[in-house]
């Protein structure tokens, strides 16, 4: 039998080694989110009119914005970098090379390629270059047809598609490489509320995993405080609550505080609940009060994302509930997914020597401190520095 010293010695290194991973990894990816273009289309008089919210020094940069939520992960990075660097002027210069691509797929297809040609560039200035640059480009094209097609092109990440002008109109998510439904110039095309609920799920999951990061650290640190399920789900279900009120009243318009306020909060909250963890060796009876109100402040962050995507017009609640559906999908993910990571540390620890079955879980509770404690010291340490960040830089 192994030194129960010996023992305790290897957990805590595993503990170290694979929170420290675990920071790196999430810090690495903080700046350049890759965020959905949007489009709205505009058929009248035979002249069709895409007008897109994008990022084109992603588009140009050639990197697959399907797979990745961070410019910074991508091997090419140094290009966007670059493009990012250029002034308004010579990023609209490039725009005719990816209307190029564009036409060739073709973007835009009405019984036929239609050639789209660009009305307007709009490239704004952005002074923090961490940030994404967001332009305007309008494109008009002749259309002869009672109906069109949207191709998005592969590696161009999400495209949220709004028809304009018409009655029921269509509103569709559009991942690159694949095409929209056809969409009837009259109007009528709008989804039902089951397709809009199913259509959402993915995005609100998406927002949690992978681009969630501050969120992620979050729900960890409602799993550290205690190796009891009673305390964990105390705590998610104050968190989803709160969050599911917030979320609809800020999606809905009828609450609204700028995100210079609500981000610099939120890892104010990462920062809360990771020192309490330190301390505490189990849940205060005013934990679950205080999650609640930091859930409030989550869910205007997840209704900041929904106001990206924008919500379809007579399918509102169907969208609510499907966005927040895949962010509970999200953290139930992040919860399991830290659970599996704990027994595996148990397993790496080689605590069945102990005493069999039983030893293992006599010990459980070790490892789950020595995860819980440096785990979460390191969450508050890059909490704090959000916090720094959202406020100062």
């Amino acid at each position: 039998m192994r030194p129960l010293k010996t023992i305790h010695a290897s957990l805590w290194h595993w503990a170290v080694v694979s929170t420290l991973w675990l920071t790196m990894s999430v810090t690495a990816a903080t700046a350049h989110e890759v965020v959905p273009s949007i489009g709205d289309l505009t058929v009248t008089d035979g002249q069709a009119v895409l007008t897109l919210q994008i990022n084109v020094e992603a588009q140009l940069s050639g990197i697959d914005l399907d797979v990745t939520s961070d410019t910074n992960d991508a091997p090419n990075a140094a290009d966007y970098d670059a493009l990012r660097a250029l002034s308004g002027d010579a990023v609209a210069a490039r725009v005719p090379d990816l209307l190029a691509r564009w036409n060739a797929l073709p973007l835009l297809a009405a019984d036929g390629a239609v050639t789209l040609a660009v009305q307007s560039i709009d490239v704004p200035v952005v002074a923090n270059a961490e940030l994404p640059r967001i332009s305007t480009v309008v494109l008009t094209g002749p259309v002869e047809a009672a109906q069109v097609v949207v191709n998005w092109p592969d590696g161009a990440g999400d495209l949220v598609l709004r028809q304009q002008g018409v009655d029921d109109p269509y509103t569709g998510l559009v991942s690159g490489g694949s095409r929209s439904a056809p969409i009837a110039l009259s109007g009528g095309g709008a989804a039902s509320g089951w397709q809009t609920f199913v259509d959402y799920i993915p995005v609100g999951f998406d927002h949690i995993l992978p681009k969630g990061l501050d969120h992620i650290l979050f729900v960890l640190g409602l799993f550290f405080l205690s190796t009891r399920l009673g305390p964990l789900l105390w705590q998610v279900t104050a968190f989803t609550l709160a969050h599911t009120v917030t979320l609809a009243l800020g999606a809905l318009g009828v609450v609204n505080i700028p995100g210079a306020i609500v981000e610099p909060l939120i890892a104010a909250s990462i920062v809360y609940v990771a020192v309490e963890n330190i301390f505490a060796r189990k849940m205060n009876s005013w934990r679950p009060l205080i999650v609640f109100g930091f859930g409030l402040l989550h869910g205007l962050g997840f209704a900041s994302v929904l106001g990206e995507f924008g919500l379809p017009e007579g399918t509102v609640l169907a969208a609510l509930i499907g966005f927040n559906v895949g962010v509970e999908l999200g953290q139930l993910t992040v919860i399991a997914l830290a659970a599996i990571a704990l027994w595996l540390g148990c397993r790496a620890a080689d605590l069945a020597r102990l005493d069999g079955v039983e030893g293992v879980v006599e010990e459980y509770p070790v490892m789950f401190r020595a995860w819980s404690i440096t785990g979460s010291l390191i969450i508050a340490v890059v909490a704090i520095w959000w916090v720094f960040e959202r406020t100062l830089l």
